[in-house]
């Protein structure tokens, strides 16, 4: 779901769970919508606690992470669809099992309820996950950039509406209740933007992750930045987004990309994804 301001910015782009009929979670990225969220209550007098869970993620994404979850849950976990949850306990350890992630593989992220047993927790997926070479690691770059999911803070942030990210299918402009943001989201779909985030291919030797933006040039002139790029050895090139004007960002468009350390780089506008556009991997 999307969580927009009144001007159509995007606050963040949490997964909603229902976990009963007045209870709601918001799995956030990094912004201060506890803050926000506090302050619409208060603005609209809503009688609603709102505050931080204490909970706890972790993921385990990729191809044997169907096998390694039959494992630890039994044979009954492989039926949750995508997108759905269950709460669950695995030795008495509280937990809610979510089918998601952010990688575009087959994935699914565990919450601890119960912050006293995260270490026994984490010893017994990696236990149990030694027979499929499990490893732990932080967030892959590679495959959520290549599944085409976004980075909130970095692909997307405030300045930005739904529309430009690509993100407008969230956006119900014909249900009945209000939504913050509403009115400045249906002027901003009529009128259309001005700018959009494209697929790029970034020609060249294999590049590391950007740190930072890199801008976009063409003619001479800055017209755009890369938000996010890395080199993909599964399609073996350099791929990323860039937030381009709207009179650059058709498929096929050339320009440059400069990348730290060279004298620019020459980039094309590509579709995206990059891999798997109907999800078929995740949903498996």
């Amino acid at each position: 779901m999307l969580i927009t301001a009144e001007d159509g910015g995007i606050i963040n782009d949490p997964v909603l769970l229902r976990l009963g009929e007045n209870r709601f979670w918001l799995a956030l990225a990094d912004s201060d919508v506890l803050l926000w969220a506090k302050g619409v209550a208060l603005a609209g007098g809503l009688k609603v606690e709102v505050r931080e869970v204490d909970v706890f993620p972790l993921q385990i994404q990729g191809p044997k992470s169907r096998a390694l979850m039959g494992d630890l849950f039994g044979a009954s976990i492989l039926n949750l669809p995508y997108y759905d949850f269950i709460e669950s306990k695995l030795d008495g350890i509280p937990l809610v099992i979510t089918r998601t992630g952010w990688t575009g593989e087959v994935g699914y992220e565990i919450f601890l309820c119960d912050p006293t047993r995260g270490v026994e927790l984490w010893e017994k997926i990696l236990k149990t996950g030694r027979r499929y070479k499990i490893t732990p690691t932080g967030p892959s770059d590679i495959r959520r950039i290549e599944a085409g999911i976004l980075n909130y803070g970095a692909d997307m942030t405030l300045a930005n509406n739904p529309y430009e990210v690509g993100l407008g299918w969230l956006v119900d402009l014909e249900k009945r209740d209000d939504f913050i943001g509403k009115e400045s989201l249906r002027r901003i779909k009529s009128q259309g933007v001005r700018r959009k985030l494209v697929g790029v291919e970034i020609g060249g030797r294999p590049i590391e992750f950007n740190m930072t933006r890199w801008l976009v040039r063409s003619g001479g002139a800055d017209i755009g930045y890369v938000t996010s790029a890395i080199y993909s050895p599964r399609l073996k090139q350099n791929i990323g987004y860039a937030m381009l004007p709207i009179e650059h960002a058709e498929l096929g468009a050339k320009f440059t990309v400069m990348v730290p350390g060279t004298k620019g780089r020459p980039a094309k506008v590509v579709h995206k994804p990059f891999l798997d556009p109907k999800k078929d991997i995740p949903k498996s």
